[in-house]
């Protein structure tokens, strides 16, 4: 087979890296890529975004799957441009990927089918949502409706914290057309969970949990960020939490969407609160979550081909999922001064030592080769260092032990990630 993967980060990475190890598997390319996937992939320098030169392409290459690894092109239709001219692809449709697009969607959806979530209200203009927070309790939850790169999300504190909330989503457009619509919700406390999951349409195979990081700094302090590290499974996802959402989570969404006339055939990240009342579904992505494919995917037994081919196909029910019995932790290695300022173009040492490894993986990000052939820094998430162990306090300390074996000149990173394991 010859697969093409779409997107560019560590999660592509994660990816390819499993795609890699199928045996059906002869040839990978990747669009556009980094420097580190490009060890394994053909990268192509095509844009996620430009669909016409993507399906151009795989018609070109004669390209049996097409893997969407990212938000953009997903919620934009890159799988109907896909699906018009042919091709094999995986990922949901546009109008299935809504699920992820809109968070007034997804809301209104959760609140028709009776899938537990936090209370809300929707809002198309400032005014209204500055009128609603007079009488809001706090803390409270913004939330711009669209794609904003995992940011747009604020927790704030305050009557006078929220409406410069407001004023930052909806007036100055801090996440761009994202902020046009907005989500007012109640504030959760509990215990944050992803679950992502494989879905044909009709049938629904949940993967191992994981738990990710969002804040910049240790102690969850700091702005959000694509996510700064994670770890699988949680601890605090057990068999009674698994067998609740299975029930009234998982199954409820696939069969909702299918009753919308939305059919969902790919990945559906849910990203759990595990609160007082029992669990409630805080967001759902409609691909691998970044950095959660880093600690889930490298330890899943299944060929991802074959498993994805399923979901495609409709047959999904004819698979079993398996995972290795153990852990994996994921640091992930940033230039200082991420998410807001930051330099590039720095030197990345000590790569080599990872040469060969089953236990720990180095997945790039933000990287790419110089003049003289040497992988430097390109972005604000450089890379991302996963490791396993029998548990999760050996996956942890295998992880950070790993992370030190790389350097840059700007390099920075959380040291408390799965911290919350020496609470139980």
């Amino acid at each position: 087979m010859r697969v093409l993967i779409v997107g560019s980060g560590g999660r592509e990475h994660a990816i390819a890296a499993s795609v890699a190890k199928s045996p059906r598997v002869h040839k990978i390319y990747c669009a556009p890529g980094n420097a580190g996937i490009g060890q394994i992939a053909e990268c192509v320098p095509i844009g996620a975004m430009e669909f016409e030169r993507l399906t151009a392409f795989a018609k070109q290459e004669q390209i049996d799957l097409t893997i969407i690894g990212m938000d953009d092109p997903l919620v934009g239709g890159v799988v109907d441009a896909f699906e018009a001219e042919g091709l094999r692809v995986f990922g949901p449709r546009k109008n299935a990927a809504i699920l992820e697009g809109s968070k007034a969607f997804s809301k209104d959806l959760m609140k028709k089918y009776h899938i537990p979530t936090a209370a809300y209200e929707n809002f198309d203009d400032a005014n209204s949502a500055l009128a609603y927070l007079e009488t809001a309790r706090f803390p409270i939850v913004l939330k711009a409706d669209g794609l904003a790169l995992g940011k747009g999300v604020l927790i704030c504190n305050t009557l006078e914290q929220a409406k410069e909330g407001v004023r930052s989503i909806m007036l100055d457009k801090q996440f761009g057309t994202a902020g046009n619509r907005m989500v007012i919700e109640e504030f959760m406390t509990g215990r944050e969970v992803s679950v992502l999951s494989y879905v044909d349409g009709k049938t629904i195979k949940t993967m191992t949990s994981a738990q990710d990081h969002k804040r910049a700094q240790d102690g969850d302090q700091g702005l959000n960020t694509g996510g700064m590290g994670t770890f699988s499974p949680s601890p605090f996802y057990t068999a009674e939490v698994d067998a609740f959402c299975q029930k009234h989570i998982y199954q409820a969404t696939v069969d909702a969407m299918a009753a919308e006339g939305r059919e969902f055939k790919g990945i559906i990240f849910f990203g759990l609160m595990l609160t007082d009342e029992g669990p409630r579904v805080l967001e759902y992505n409609a691909r691998f979550g970044d950095p959660e494919a880093q600690v889930v995917l490298p330890r899943m037994k299944n060929d991802i081909v074959e498993v994805m081919e399923a979901c495609i196909d409709g047959r999904l029910d004819t698979v079993d999922l398996e995972f290795e019995d153990n852990a994996a932790v994921c640091v992930v290695l940033a230039s200082d001064g991420y998410p807001v300022r930051y330099d590039k173009g720095f030197a990345i040492r000590g790569l080599e030592k990872f040469d060969g490894r089953e236990d720990c993986y180095c997945f790039h990000a933000g990287t790419k080769l110089d003049a003289d052939g040497r992988f430097v820094t390109n972005g604000g998430r450089v890379l991302g260092v996963t490791a396993k162990g029998a548990d999760l306090r050996e996956a942890r300390a295998n992880a950070y032990a790993a992370a030190e074996w790389i350097d840059f000149d700007n390099k920075y990173m959380r040291h408390d990630i799965g911290k919350a394991i020496d609470e139980m």
